[in-house]
């Protein structure tokens, strides 16, 4: 995950700047009252039903949270009538900070080639939120998503916080990028978010919630369609939760009430726990008719991965943070690696059509600070040329090619 490229520069300049702290003290964090043990799995947040459900929970669990409990609105077309067709183009989009450049290029470029299909289901987790309600709303969208992650830099995403190293949350301060979603995210926005989840269309988007440590999967039409005066804020929240860092950015605090107590729970980036992720109970939705149970037509996945999947050499200076963070993103980049198998062994197993792209392994560009603008611009143009001149999809993860081609010779 090239999240973690942050952490190096950030700690340098911790580093330097470390006798600030010793000497004028640290940021103070604001007492939190923790959710219990005993009520740890509490799902429902008071004021808003079926919003969100675990990403690891049983996919019988998942189905139940997803069809039960629904408003009526949600499952009628705006014509009145029942509506509960299923699911066939699908897209789910990966983390990968200021990588997040190359799928918002990917998605702008396929949309002006005119073949970017209006998708039934979206997922994102970190830099992948960010994209995904974009997406979701489809082509006329395409505006905001590219001016995200080619008009802003650095400065606009977070600031350095080296006071808050030893005692704080974070070591940066994220209140930009907070703002930046208030910016994108409005009442017009929320608007054609619950407008399109009436229509049966989902956004799922993913955090991690670090008390439990289990992902969680947030069904934004269904806050955006509420009724609550806090869904703007709660899905402003979830944005800004599942894009953070944990350690670098702070985390989100997330308010449930049980027995008449309120308690804050912890929510960070969704690719701690998830690089890429689709339910495999959504896949049922896709694979059949949910009101016949008729097979529908092969539905197709589209899995962009905001990294590079290949092996890349770099030279690593034998030092603690060199070390550290060589191998933290090679743990990360196989952790991601491993999600893709989990996705295309469901997608196999259920008949859907696989379906990826990365950053190809000849982008040679390289960023002089987190989220470099020139750096994020120069990965957008490749993502948005290489759409736009029929991009070839990969039709399996590494190291599966052969296995897929095998199995389509039989059949």
């Amino acid at each position: 995950m090239s999240a973690f490229r942050l952490l190096l520069p950030v700690l340098r300049v911790a580093l330097i700047g470390s006798w600030i702290i010793l000497t004028a003290g640290c940021a103070t964090i604001a007492p939190r009252n923790v959710l219990p043990q005993a009520s740890a799995a509490q799902i429902e947040l008071e004021g808003f039903h079926n919003i969100r459900f675990w990403g690891d929970a049983p996919a019988r669990d998942i189905q139940a949270i997803m069809t039960a409990g629904a408003p009526r609105a949600e499952m009628r077309s705006p014509s009145g009538a029942e509506r509960q067709s299923p699911l066939s183009n699908l897209l789910a989009i990966s983390g990968g900070a200021e990588d997040g450049a190359f799928g918002a290029g990917l998605l702008v470029g396929w949309g002006d080639a005119g073949t970017r299909p209006v998708f039934d289901l979206v997922t994102g987790v970190s830099s992948g939120a960010l994209i995904a309600p974009f997406a979701f709303l489809g082509r006329e969208y395409d505006g905001q998503l590219r001016e995200i992650f080619t008009k802003y830099g650095r400065q606009d995403v977070f600031t350095y916080n080296v006071p808050g190293l030893l005692e704080g949350s974070a070591l940066v301060d994220d209140a930009p990028l907070a703002r930046l979603i208030e910016r994108y995210v409005d009442d017009a926005f929320m608007q054609e978010i619950a407008r399109e989840r009436i229509k049966g269309r989902i956004l799922l988007i993913g955090t991690t919630n670090l008390d439990t440590q289990r992902p969680v999967m947030w069904d934004m039409g269904r806050i955006a369609m509420s009724q609550n005066p806090d869904a703007k804020s709660l899905f402003r929240k979830i944005l800004l939760a599942s894009a953070t860092l944990p350690g670098v950015f702070p985390p989100v605090r997330i308010r449930v009430r049980v027995g008449g107590q309120s308690y804050d729970e912890l929510h960070v980036d969704g690719g701690v726990t998830r690089q890429v992720f689709m339910a495999p109970s959504i896949f049922s939705f896709a694979s059949h008719d949910q009101k016949s149970a008729r097979p529908a037509g092969k539905p197709r996945l589209f899995v962009i991965r905001n990294g590079k999947i290949d092996p890349e050499w770099q030279p690593v200076n034998e030092n603690v943070l060199s070390i550290t963070q060589r191998s933290i993103s090679t743990l990360i980049k196989n952790q991601g690696i491993g999600d893709l198998y989990r996705i295309y062994s469901v997608t196999r197993r259920d008949g859907i059509d696989f379906n990826l792209a990365s950053i190809p392994a000849d982008f040679r560009e390289t960023s002089g600070e987190p989220f470099d603008q020139k750096y994020m611009v120069a990965l957008f143009d490749r993502g948005y040329d290489l759409a736009s001149h029929n991009y070839s999809w990969v039709k399996a993860p590494p190291g599966m090619e052969l296995v897929t081609q095998a199995h389509n010779a039989q059949n």
